[in-house]
């Protein structure tokens, strides 16, 4: 009798450490399809592997995804700036439409300079780019977004073209992070 309950026990023990072992083993494949599901011709300039790639950024919070996107530098550099980086890294189920450096190198240097000295200014301009639920492509053609500046965001679109507030174009769309869904824009948006 105590051979058949040791017995159970031990395959009760095998079995709850299997299942974390498989969770852990199909967790990257699962990643890789939300990876597959991004959108947009800026898509391609994203690495295929390591930091900045798909693959690794699914697995990652989302300032440190970003932060291995050799493209989102300035942003990194901002969000840091700003003191954000926990804010979005400990955020759930947000979306960061998220300005390349050449979004930012619109943006005359003087007045660049002069945002990123001011934090206040600097943080209401970054929240801005920031809703506090997943917006998917599904979501992008005809949307309103309450964003965590306060503000509101409107997108739309249709197939792998978007646009945010009728300006700024998604060069790369549905992004995954461990906690959020990035949108890669080519524009800084501003808060009305």
């Amino acid at each position: 009798m105590n051979i058949s309950h040791t017995r159970r026990r031990a395959a009760a023990a095998v079995a709850a450490l299997a299942l974390p072992l498989s969770l852990v083993a199909v967790a990257p494949q699962a990643w890789a399809a939300n990876a597959a599901e991004a959108f947009g011709p800026g898509c391609a300039a994203l690495p295929k592997q390591g930091p900045g790639s798909p693959s690794v950024m699914a697995g990652q919070p989302v300032a440190t995804a970003a932060a291995g996107n050799p493209a989102l530098s300035t942003l990194v550099s901002a969000v840091k700036q700003a003191g954000l980086v926990d804010t979005l890294n400990n955020a759930k189920d947000i979306t960061l439409f998220a300005p390349t450096n050449e979004a930012f190198a619109k943006i005359p240097k003087a007045d660049l300079d002069k945002v990123l000295a001011d934090k206040a200014a600097l943080t209401k301009i970054l929240t801005y780019h920031v809703v506090g639920s997943t917006v998917d492509k599904p979501d992008l053609a005809d949307g309103s977004f309450k964003t965590l500046e306060g503000g509101t965001l409107t997108t739309g679109g249709t197939g792998d073209s978007y646009k945010v507030n009728g300006t700024a174009a998604i060069v790369c769309g549905d992004v995954a992070t461990s906690n959020a869904t990035v949108h890669v824009v080519d524009t800084v948006l501003m808060p009305k």
